[in-house]
């Protein structure tokens, strides 16, 4: 049950995220390139283990919410930036390193009841800047965010 439910998820979230597209980003006044990196980010840590399912379904079923924060963000919220590991081992033990920055952009929605999101963008080097990933921000005003079914908003 629990995965023709992520199944069908999945390929909702296929339908709205089309791989190697772009959109328009009004605070970089550039265009974000949508990858299957980002993509896959939604289903498995960084460590490529899979997430559980409900972290899976919660992800992909913000995905739609994520893309139109991106075409409508001016405003940036977290920015972080850092050396980290790219690629695999190398023959000599080592990994190549490189500059990697993240632009977190929040985003408020709801009626009745207020949630929060966090958007989160990646470049690596001097690459493309591109969708990385989507959450729920936990606490809002100190009114919790994060309950079963934000999706479903």
């Amino acid at each position: 049950m629990e995965q023709d439910r992520l199944k069908e998820t999945i390929e909702k979230a296929k339908r709205v995220y089309p791989l190697q597209g772009q959109i328009r980003c009004p605070y970089f006044k550039d265009n974000i390139i949508l990858t299957s990196d980002g993509f896959n980010h939604l289903q498995y840590k960084g460590n490529r283990k899979p997430r559980n399912i409900d972290e899976q379904i919660l992800k992909l079923t913000l995905l739609s919410k994520a893309l139109e924060i991106i075409k409508n963000t001016g405003t940036l919220q977290e920015y972080r930036k850092g050396i980290e590991k790219v690629g695999k081992i190398g023959s000599d033990g080592f990994y190549k390193t490189k500059n990697v920055e993240y632009w977190g952009f929040h985003a408020i929605f709801g009626k009745d009841y207020l949630r929060k999101i966090v958007v989160i963008l990646k470049r690596v080097g001097d690459g493309k800047i591109i969708f990385w990933s989507v959450m729920p921000h936990r606490k809002f005003n100190n009114q919790k965010l994060y309950e079963d079914g934000i999706e479903d908003y």
